[in-house]
């Protein structure tokens, strides 16, 4: 199971998480009046799914944060080399893609530090965004714990790329953090369903943007 939007009760047990990024009180007026999204993927990089994903950001000038699973960085380094490279950001997705519900405290924060061996990043996401209240105190100390307001299911057999783009239409507003996913489950869906979803967002004048340490600080 999974949910397109963090409940809001979760927040009440892991307050520190970042589900939508609102505008600073201090920021300039019309940087305030902005549209802003932010554009993550999970999982990568693979060669099936990255370069493609790269390849159409290019195309539409935009940049997004890539939360990497660190066993994939290690076997495709060039991928990982080529994301930086290309401006975008990266995020610790755990070595193995562990779910910390199903993973001991010392094993999932060994796997996390394994992790930050090739991704060298303070922002973090939980693999399906689960992750036990010992495991979130411990990171909040070291990282910025990205969950998401938006999860395109773009991952999931049963939705269609029609589906996923009817859930992106519904429920994107201003602050949103936006999740697809660089993993081989998304890839048959990705080709038509990536520059749709990118229109969509021009379309709806979104200024589309990473996750970066800068704007949550």
């Amino acid at each position: 199971m999974y949910s397109s939007r963090i409940p809001a009760f979760v927040k009440l047990f892991l307050p520190e998480i970042i589900c939508r990024i609102q505008p600073s009180p201090f920021m300039k007026s019309g940087d305030k009046d902005k549209k802003t999204v932010y554009l993550t993927f999970d999982d990568g990089p693979i060669p099936e799914t990255t370069p493609y994903i790269l390849d159409t950001l290019k195309k539409y000038g935009m940049k997004a944060t890539f939360f990497c699973v660190g066993e994939n960085v290690k076997k495709h380094p060039e991928l990982y080399a080529r994301i930086l490279e290309e401006g975008h950001v990266t995020g610790n997705h755990t070595f193995n893609h562990l779910k910390g519900w199903d993973t001991g405290m010392d094993a999932y924060i060994n796997n996390v530090s394994e992790c930050a061996g090739y991704v060298s990043s303070n922002l973090f996401r939980p693999p399906y965004g689960k992750i036990r209240l010992n495991q979130y105190h411990a990171l909040k100390k070291k990282y910025k714990l990205i969950f998401w307001d938006v999860m395109v299911p773009d991952f999931d057999v049963n939705s269609s790329a029609e589906k996923c783009l009817e859930i992106l239409r519904r429920k994107t507003r201003p602050g949103s953090v936006l999740v697809f996913h660089d993993n081989l489950k998304a890839k048959n869906k990705l080709t038509e369903l990536l520059p749709e979803a990118l229109d969509f967002l021009l379309l709806q004048k979104y200024d589309v943007q990473p996750v970066t340490n800068n704007i949550l600080k």
